[in-house]
């Protein structure tokens, strides 16, 4: 019994491993692949690695940097929205600058303030007191005149009559009158000039100084409210309300560097792709007049033609996309530019990798 059951556990495996063997020797029909691989549509073709981007007269997109320190206190578009020129993007904290602003301000008026009270003398009122000065002073000449006549008459008559002391007094008494009475007078004539030229020059040039600091402080104020500079999309907004922006940028938690506080790019919806020619690539290029180019879209079977539209003429270090700041390597290459010849029912982003075939000679 126990034979039998040995001998049927062997026969079991052996149909077992005679029906494994029969269903992994089927070979099965190959799975289709979820996408096409780019391959060179040209006869002869240089390949390149592209990037997406708005479509751009010069240059790439525009980064947007604040020319001053501080907290963003508040955020008013969104990544994505159209804006045009002048539109307030995001304002950092001006309290500090807004008060020294401030202060110049009323500085500056201060001395304009100044200036034409200078320029609007002698006032009326100081000049009708100067006048009376004047008119009591020669009455006070007049009254020490009289004395003076009264005592020398006294004296010439009968000198025991008046000591001559007295008469002294007298005399002196009208020459400190006759004093007082040009110096009132001069004070009248002053007055009555108005300020000096030099002083009001030189009021003219501190108001115009301070004028200047408080429009220095004011465009200063300005450079706290970053705007559009020119019509566009929001492409990227890289602070966020209460982090530190500065000309340098924003921190950027995940490359662990310095990024522009925004990005826009055009507001045109046509695109552009940057390609990256290696140097020892580059004189396989044709003219450029008749360059021609495809675009394949990694992931996809997606392809489209392309357009040329300019060439940076200055070879540069290729530079690593992964951290563009810290990594290089050592190779340099050329920036060609093509526009996108259509892209209807196309996805497409400014920042996304694609594959091209530059057609060459």
């Amino acid at each position: 019994m126990k034979q039998k059951l040995l001998f049927l556990l062997a026969f079991m495996g052996f149909v077992a491993g005679v029906v494994a063997a029969y269903v992994y020797g089927v070979q099965q029909p190959p799975q289709p692949p979820v996408f096409n691989p780019a391959s060179n549509p040209y006869p002869h073709g240089v390949y390149a690695e592209g990037i997406v981007e708005s479509d751009q007269t010069s240059g790439a997109n525009v980064n947007l940097y604040p020319d001053v320190t501080g907290p963003v206190t508040k955020i008013f578009v969104h990544e994505g929205d159209a804006v045009k020129a002048g539109t307030v993007l995001l304002t950092i904290d001006e309290s500090v600058q807004r008060a020294t602003a401030e202060q110049l301000e009323a500085q500056a008026q201060a001395a304009a303030t100044l200036l034409d009270e200078l320029k609007a003398q002698p006032r009326r009122e100081t000049l009708d007191v100067a006048k009376a000065q004047v008119g009591a002073a020669a009455a006070s000449l007049k009254m020490a005149q009289d004395q003076y006549d009264k005592q020398e008459h006294a004296y010439l008559v009968e000198p025991k009559a008046i000591s001559k002391d007295a008469l002294d007094n007298a005399t002196n008494g009208l020459k400190v009158a006759q004093a007082n009475l040009d110096v009132v007078t001069r004070q009248y004539q002053l007055t009555r000039a108005g300020a000096w030229a030099y002083d009001i020059r030189n009021q003219e040039r501190q108001a115009d100084a301070l004028a200047k600091a408080a429009a220095a402080s004011m465009a200063l104020l300005s450079k706290y409210t970053i705007r559009a500079p020119v019509d566009g999309v929001v492409l990227s907004i890289n602070a966020a309300l209460g982090s530190y922006a500065s000309p340098q940028g924003v921190y950027d938690t995940y490359a662990q560097g310095q990024a522009p506080v925004l990005v826009m790019g055009t507001a045109n919806a046509r695109l552009a792709v940057r390609c990256y020619v290696d140097e020892i690539l580059i004189h396989r290029l044709p003219d450029p007049k008749a360059l021609k180019a495809h675009m394949f879209v990694r992931g996809t079977n997606i392809e489209l033609p392309l357009e040329f539209e300019r060439v940076q003429p200055y070879v540069s270090p290729k530079i690593e996309l992964s951290d563009q700041r810290t990594e290089r390597v050592d190779v340099r290459v050329l920036p060609v530019i093509f526009r996108i010849a259509q892209v209807h029912g196309v996805r497409l982003y400014p920042g996304q990798m694609v594959d091209v075939y530059i057609a060459s000679e």
